[in-house]
């Protein structure tokens, strides 16, 4: 059973903000709460073409795998697949101006589960569903942190 994760949120931020950190792999173990490290296996920065190799914790399990970037458009698309362990998946982020200051960034997770994972689909993608919807909640309480780090909070 294929799974198929649509989220969005926005966030009080100009696109360029939004998309230069959430599309530089340094910063995902800071918001995506089951993800544990992420290692370059090409040179960066982020391009098509570009590996990283990622270590995450989901559903109490370790889990390793490599993303290849196939797509990238600076501050409007960024696509990312792997199709290695129990669980091949492709990942697509995008970003649109909200306003004059802020961004709508939409989150798309598909994938075919395969062995046992197959049989626990449906659990698999509900379990999909809540991380990607707390881990875009915790990238806009970041980005929207009054810390300075991103520029001036959102008026």
């Amino acid at each position: 059973m294929p799974i198929d994760i649509y989220t969005d949120i926005v966030i009080n931020r100009p696109v360029g903000v939004v998309s230069a950190y959430a599309a530089d792999p340094a910063n995902a173990p800071e918001w995506y709460r089951n993800i544990e490290s992420a290692t370059w296996q090409t040179p960066p920065p982020v391009q098509a073409g570009s590996r990283i190799a990622f270590v995450a914790r989901f559903l109490g399990r370790r889990l390793e795998y490599t993303y290849e970037v196939t797509e990238l458009a600076p501050g409007e698309r960024l696509v990312m697949r792997t199709g290695q362990g129990p669980f091949p998946m492709e990942t697509t982020y995008t970003w649109t101006p909200a306003g004059d200051a802020a961004t709508t960034m939409s989150l798309r997770n598909r994938g075919e589960p395969g062995g046992f994972a197959s049989v626990a689909a449906p659990v698999l993608a509900s379990a999909v569903r809540r991380a990607t919807q707390a881990d875009l909640r915790r990238l806009k309480s970041l980005l929207e942190s009054d810390d300075g780090r991103f520029g001036p909070p959102a008026a």
